[in-house]
C-alpha cells in the first residue's frame, strides 16, 4: 500500500454456501488506487464486479483479505462504524438513478448535505444543480425528468458531501449515447476537480477507456489492461493460486 492510496486491496477472497457446496466468488484479488485517480472494472455478469464493488463500499465483508479505505482497515469495524465511514467518505451513483421519487431535484440533492450535517445545504446544492446544467429544473421531480437528466441530479446528489471515494455501477447504462456522452463528461470532469477516486463498474469499453486504468474481472480473478491488452497482473495471479 502506498501512502497515497485511496483503496488498497491485499489478497481478498469472498465465498458462499451453496447446496452444491462452496462457491469462491472472488479468488485472491490485490489492487492499489491512488487518491484521485479513476479506474474501470469490466468484465461479464457473474464475474464478481458488483460483489468486489460491494465489498470495496464496506456495503459487504470479506470471506478472507482485507481492504483499507482512505487509510481505514475495514475488517476492524463494526457495522455501524461502517456505516459512518460510508457517510463520511463514500457515494454512489447506480444505472438506475435511485432517486427520492417525493422529493423533487433540489432536495434530492439536499438530502446527503443535511444528513451530513453540511452548513448551506440549499445553496451549495442549487450550485451543484447549475454545474450540472440543471438551473431550471430544480423544482421538477424524477419522473418529469428525462433519464440523463435524473443521472445528472444523481452526480450531484454524489458530488455534494465532497467523497474521498465515489462508487459508479453501469452509470450510463439507461442512457443513449448522447446524454450518456455527457454524463460521462460531467462525471470526469467533476472527479478531476474534487480529486475524488473514482472506481467505475461497467460494460462499455468506451466509458472504460476514459479512466486512467481499466481491469478486467472474469471468474473471480482480477487483472490490468496494460499497453493495450488485458495482461494478468504478476501479483494478482500469483495470489489467486495461493488461494
Amino acid at each position: 500500500m502506498s501512502e497515497n492510496s485511496a483503496i488498497a486491496v491485499n489478497h481478498l477472497i469472498k465465498s458462499v454456501n451453496t447446496q452444491e457446496g462452496e462457491l469462491t466468488i472472488l479468488n485472491g484479488i490485490n489492487m492499489d488506487v491512488k487518491q484521485g485517480e479513476s479506474i474501470a472494472i469490466l468484465g461479464p455478469s457473474g464475474s464478481g464486479k458488483s460483489t468486489l464493488l460491494g465489498l470495496l463500499a464496506a456495503l459487504d465483508s470479506p470471506t478472507k483479505g482485507s481492504i483499507v479505505l482512505d487509510g481505514v482497515a475495514l475488517e476492524t469495524l463494526n457495522e455501524e462504524s461502517k456505516a459512518a465511514l460510508r457517510k463520511q467518505k463514500v457515494s454512489f451513483i447506480f444505472q438506475s438513478f435511485m432517486l427520492v421519487d417525493t422529493l423533487n431535484a433540489l432536495e434530492n440533492v439536499m438530502l446527503p448535505a443535511e444528513l451530513a450535517g453540511i452548513a448551506n445545504a440549499k445553496e451549495k446544492s442549487q450550485a451543484m444543480l447549475e454545474r450540472v446544467g440543471l438551473s431550471h429544473r430544480l423544482n421538477h421531480f424524477p419522473n418529469q425528468l428525462s433519464g440523463g437528466e435524473q443521472q445528472r441530479v444523481a452526480i450531484a446528489r454524489a458530488f455534494i458531501c465532497e467523497p474521498k471515494v465515489l462508487f459508479a455501477d453501469e452509470p450510463t447504462g439507461n442512457l443513449d449515447s448522447a446524454n450518456s456522452d455527457k454524463v460521462a463528461d460531467m462525471l470526469f470532469e467533476l472527479n478531476r476537480e474534487s480529486d475524488t477516486t473514482l472506481v467505475l463498474v461497467t460494460h462499455d469499453m468506451v466509458l472504460a477507456s476514459r479512466c486512467q486504468r481499466q481491469f478486467l474481472m472474469d471468474s473471480g480473478s482480477l487483472s490490468e489492461k496494460l499497453d493495450n491488452e488485458l495482461q494478468p497482473d504478476a501479483v494478482v495471479h500469483a495470489a489467486a493460486q495461493e488461494g
